[in-house]
């Protein structure tokens, strides 16, 4: 690579609201956006909430001419809603589904039912790895009461565990999407304090790369409300629309993710947060486990009691007309039971992950000769044992 090399990277992202027969207007936004990217001509196109995955084909075979690179990420029932369209060759793609994600009885939220998970993709860019990341987090519903903040943390440290251990040999890390956060929630927080990654809006300068490269964002745009071209709405979101530089960084400018004191801090007190938060969705699911539990006990208690009247006669009718109800009651206890175990377990692992890498942060933190304290002048090690 040349001293003075510099590349460029147009990036765009888009949270599509595709739901078939839901989403309003979805054909017509569908076709106008893959006009806009024909014309637009961008490195790279990540978008989400494509749920239709005949909509992911035609939007391929309308772009194919402009980029020839695609993937569809599929999971859950009705998918992710991820994929991608690239000017440059894919090399290797990816994908993680979250453990968690909301809530199967929530159905007019619907989260459950899209396998949301963070999509991968590896790309060669003048002899640099690009690792560009596109994932969709659980929606907010309520900011006052957010009923799913564990099951969202829990992905965010999930996503930070992804990229932490799939990037290790890339020399650029991209990460894309809905992420439902805002920029000082504990997701986000925990997320750009484990990676390293910053905020293209808010710092525009020094992205995470590899020491020796230098990123900046150029620009950052958003549609704000309305296709560029056509003057109406491509989604019931913004797209957002970046232009990233890297280029050979002098010394002084050379981009690493601290590990000082403040950082380490900074880290320990958001992995504490975030511990806290779910040790306490943990021990919400464990009650639920435990109330769908007895619902279970006294739905066996009330079927043995139906069989041993339907049996005996007297109010055998009675008997008969409340087996049906008894049955769904314990069936439906039984399935809400299972989900909230398998809930408190990946609230475990997401916990157990984070207190060991709390547990490391600590002892780095113990370790560096800046926690160590100074000896006084004249003082020798031996003088201050003997103190003690």
């Amino acid at each position: 690579m040349k001293p003075n090399f510099t590349l460029r990277l147009r990036v765009f992202n888009l949270n599509c609201w595709g739901i078939p027969y839901l989403s309003k207007h979805r054909a017509d936004r569908v076709k106008r956006l893959g006009d806009f990217l024909n014309m637009e001509s961008f490195d790279l196109a990540l978008l989400e909430e494509v749920w239709s995955e005949q909509d992911f084909q035609d939007l391929r075979q309308k772009l194919l001419p402009t980029y020839p690179a695609a993937h569809y990420f599929r999971s859950g029932i009705i998918g992710s809603g991820l994929c991608v369209f690239s000017k440059h060759p894919i090399q290797e793609f990816t994908q993680h589904v979250f453990t968690l994600n909301g809530y199967p009885y929530m159905i007019h939220h619907g989260d459950w039912f899209c396998g949301k998970a963070v999509g991968l993709l590896v790309l060669h860019l003048s002899g640099l790895v690009l690792n560009a990341y596109v994932t969709h987090l659980h929606a907010e519903y309520n900011r006052q009461k957010d009923v799913y903040l564990a099951h969202r943390v829990a992905q965010a440290w999930e996503l930070a565990q992804f990229i932490h251990h799939t990037s290790k040999k890339a020399d650029m890390v991209l990460l894309c999407g809905d992420l439902n956060l805002h920029p000082k929630d504990l997701g986000c927080r925990l997320l750009k304090e484990w990676t390293g990654l910053c905020d293209a809006y808010l710092e525009t300068r020094d992205f995470k790369a590899v020491s020796g490269l230098y990123i900046s964002c150029k620009t950052f745009k958003t549609t704000t409300g309305h296709d560029p071209h056509s003057g109406t709405p491509l989604s019931d979101h913004e797209a957002l629309m970046a232009t990233l530089c890297v280029r050979h960084s002098p010394p002084q400018h050379t981009s690493s993710h601290s590990h000082g004191p403040a950082e380490r801090s900074a880290l320990i007190s958001v992995l504490r947060e975030a511990w806290t938060e779910l040790d306490q969705g943990m021990a919400q699911a464990l009650w639920w486990a435990t109330i769908t539990g007895y619902v279970i006990g006294l739905g066996l208690l009330l079927l043995a009691l139906l069989c041993a009247l339907a049996v005996g006669g007297g109010i055998r009718e009675v008997a008969i007309l409340l087996w049906t109800p008894s049955v769904g009651l314990v069936l439906g206890a039984g399935a809400v039971y299972l989900f909230h175990v398998q809930e408190a377990k990946g609230l475990c692992r997401a916990r157990a992950e984070l207190q060991h890498v709390l547990g490391r942060a600590r002892e780095a933190q113990d370790l560096s000769p800046e926690s160590q304290p100074a000896l006084q002048p004249g003082r020798q090690e031996g003088d201050r044992a003997e103190e003690q």
